[in-house]
């Protein structure tokens, strides 16, 4: 066993003072947003008034959560190579959203991805299916990114977990509940910046002590925990659940309610490509950056003790950055990762608070007919509500693994969202019978199957075997999804939505009608 020397557990005042800095501007931020949110256009999508730059960035900002930061650098530094599976998935799905979901999404929709899948088909059994695909992804991803902030928080800053999960919902809540999607955008920004500067600063101080060479760090892995470190095979050893992983982070993406929600803050498609352009070039670089973090720790600090202080490596950058610049670096880097948390919990939450408002009740309830301010004061109340269901899980879920967390968001948007989105947007048959079926096949049998899987059938529940054998179900829950939409509208055809594909058409590729 290495000899452990870190403050980590022990209060870090640098890193309560970066956070708290963080948090007051951002409120600031929140409070002149907060002038400009008066309508529901300026409340969900900032009144379309984001530029490609400005969005490229908060989209990085919203995808790039603790969880890959934190997650992917412990995994390389306990793992070697396999853990670059992660940042590839991550990584590879955004060239499919930029080709493939971008343009249709700003020129179809208005506010949500439902508006998209809805926009030929009947409307109120497509919003309530797409709403509870969104909510459940929303959920399990909150849960996560709750549960993190606690337990890093719990580490980091000396508080209680409880503590921490109470600072993170009401400044959250703050966020969203006055300034809307412009204060969450700004909020998103700055974090992006923060951990893009910190992340680089991370790197540059670790290379330095390799003379400036990756090479060099690698090859010093090899030669500490042997060459089994440089080559696949040491985290997905079946090929399928490699496959099946892959799936879902790649085409997950492309399903994440509040990533697609972003498309909607942008004037008009080339800026809704090129905010994807950005978004793609910054997350890139981030996730090369975590790889050479997860090697900088597995060699300067060592797995044993990365292992120590989390046994799934969570802490492996944090002990890094102590390792390579001391306890004001720990300080700094500590609090970006829980601005991280705060940002991305604030995009989920108003994007389930926009699902909530804008499917629910005005499509569903309302019938299609709202008033603004009776749109916005229910926006309002169900930010609250997701709010206070996010401290409500992230106390219930105290000490839960919550690693499968993520991978099931990730399964559930590939799964139940993907398939719809695609199929109403380039399939002329598609029918509404068919996009229900479609959502309810895909959410019902990802966590079905998860539940069934190794990570909680055998792990949770402590069941000797796993009735599913894979630990991600997307391969299997995202094809059903896809044949049961195909299938359920050959056997249901549907004129009026047949006859309005060729406007679809129109708008998707030209623009014509979109707001």
């Amino acid at each position: 066993m290495e000899s452990i020397q870190s403050t980590l557990g022990q209060v870090n005042v640098a890193s309560i003072i970066i956070f708290f800095a963080f948090v007051a501007v951002t409120l600031i931020i929140t409070y002149w947003a907060a002038k400009r949110t008066k309508t529901t256009s300026e409340f969900y999508a900032a009144d379309r008034s984001i530029s490609g730059l400005q969005n490229g960035l908060a989209l990085a900002g919203d995808y790039m959560s603790a969880a890959s930061f934190l997650g992917i650098a412990g995994m390389v530094a306990l793992k070697g190579y396999d853990g670059l599976i992660y940042s590839i998935g991550f990584l590879v799905g955004w060239p499919l959203v930029m080709f493939l979901i971008a343009e249709p999404l700003r020129n179809l929709g208005k506010f949500t991805f439902a508006d998209v899948v809805a926009f030929r088909l009947q409307q109120r059994p497509v919003r309530i299916a797409s709403a509870t695909g969104s909510l459940m992804t929303i959920v399990f991803y909150l849960i996560a990114q709750m549960v993190g902030a606690g337990s890093l928080v719990n580490i980091l800053f000396g508080f209680p977990y409880e503590t921490a999960v109470i600072i993170v919902g009401l400044v959250m809540i703050a966020y969203v509940l006055f300034g809307g999607m412009l204060a969450t955008t700004w909020v998103q920004i700055i974090k992006a910046m923060l951990l893009l500067s910190g992340a680089t600063f991370l790197v540059i101080m670790t290379l330095a002590k390799f003379g400036m060479n990756p090479v060099t760090l690698f090859q010093a892995a090899a030669e500490k925990y042997s060459d089994a470190m440089l080559s696949p095979g040491g985290f997905v050893k079946n090929p399928w659940d490699a496959v099946s992983l892959g799936l879902a982070l790649i085409l997950g993406t492309a399903g994440l309610p509040h990533i697609l929600m972003r498309f909607f803050t942008v004037p008009d498609a080339k800026q809704a490509r090129k905010s994807v352009f950005v978004a793609t070039g910054l997350i890139g670089y981030f996730y090369i950056l975590t790889f050479i973090i997860g090697f900088g720790a597995m060699v300067l600090v060592g797995q044993d003790v990365v292992s120590y202080f989390d046994k799934g490596g969570n802490m492996a950058a944090l002990l890094l950055a102590e390792s390579v610049g001391g306890q004001f670096f720990l300080g700094f880097i500590a609090a970006v990762a829980f601005a991280t948390i705060l940002a991305v919990v604030a995009g989920l939450t108003l994007s389930g608070a926009s699902t909530l408002s804008h499917d629910l009740y005005v499509n569903v309830i309302k019938k299609g007919k709202s008033d603004e301010v009776g749109e916005v004061r229910v926006a309002k109340m169900a930010t609250l509500i997701i709010g206070a269901l996010a401290i409500i899980l992230g106390l219930t879920f105290k000490g839960q693994n919550v690693a499968f967390m993520v991978g099931l968001a990730f399964a559930i948007a590939a799964s139940a969202n993907f398939p719809s989105l695609v199929l109403s947007i380039m399939w002329k048959p598609f029918t509404t019978k068919g996009a229900v079926a479609s959502i309810i096949t895909g959410a019902g049998l990802a966590v079905t199957l998860i539940i069934l899987s190794p990570t909680i059938w055998v792990d949770i529940f402590g069941n000797a075997e796993a009735v599913f054998p894979l630990k991600n179900p997307a391969l299997f829950s995202m094809t059903a999804a896809f044949l049961v939409g195909i299938v359920v509208s050959k056997m249901t055809k549907e004129k009026e939505a047949e006859a309005k594909f060729e406007d679809e058409k129109l708008r998707t590729y030209l623009g014509i009608g979109s707001e």
